[in-house]
């Protein structure tokens, strides 16, 4: 039986970032196939594979981030490189800033009273209920304001995974039955509820709704950076 560990220290990203790079190849024409439908969203299909490879193979996750942790540091350089469609649909913020403002204080505050409100009626642990509010903010600002708070960054994380994908596969759907069709209010609506991986959701269906969906993502994550820590201060969580 091959000693998938040893291998691994051995070649490291050798084997672990062409396998991720393959799987997401995979989920994104698997995506394509069935003409771009939420349900197939390639971040949900590429995790749900690389979690069955790492289970078959007894990898450690630690092991396998340790091995792909280029592509760690590069997300940061993706999250800049959304200004680029930004500024090229500048002039479409003209005459919606006071819309785009109600509608980031309202979906930010919404996403952490509602979490914070949940936790706390169902019993959780003073630690979960920290990890959870800061949950729609983008993983890496997420992360940190856990840390900050108290929080366990690692549940933060998992959560704001989860909500990136619950809002990437499910958000579309919500939009059309919503009667909602601007590009615009579509990728607004899906950054400030789902950062990152929307986002991603977002640019597929076109670059206006990606634009706007990085620019939610950001103010989002801006925001809830200013209201977790003294909210959960006031209600003495901390």
């Amino acid at each position: 039986m091959i000693d998938f560990d040893r291998l691994l220290h051995l070649q490291g990203a050798l084997i672990w970032l062409p396998c991720t790079l393959l799987l997401y190849a995979g989920s994104s024409a698997l995506h394509r196939r069935f003409d771009r439908a939420p349900i197939a969203n390639p971040t949900l299909l590429t995790i749900a594979a690389l979690t069955l490879v790492l289970a078959c193979s007894g990898v450690p996750y630690r092991t396998y981030f340790e091995a792909v942790a280029i592509l760690h540091y590069l997300l940061g350089t993706a999250v800049v490189a959304l200004a680029i469609p930004l500024y090229r649909n500048a002039r479409r913020l003209r005459g919606r800033w006071v819309c785009m403002a109600l509608a980031l204080v309202a979906g930010s505050l919404v996403s952490i009273f509602v979490g914070l409100s949940v936790a706390i009626l169902a019993h959780a642990s003073a630690s979960t209920v920290l990890s959870l509010a800061p949950k729609s903010a983008t993983a890496a600002v997420a992360m940190e304001i856990s840390r900050l708070i108290g929080g366990a960054p690692a549940v933060t994380a998992t959560l704001t995974i989860m909500t990136g994908i619950i809002g990437a596969v499910g958000g579309p759907y919500v939009l059309n039955a919503s009667g909602i069709r601007t590009p615009e209010a579509r990728g607004f609506a899906m950054g400030v509820a789902s950062h990152g991986i929307a986002t991603a959701r977002a640019f597929s269906e076109g670059e206006v709704a990606g634009s706007f969906a990085g620019l939610a993502m950001v103010l989002n994550a801006i925001l809830t950076a200013l209201v977790v820590p003294p909210t959960v201060r006031l209600l003495g969580l901390v």
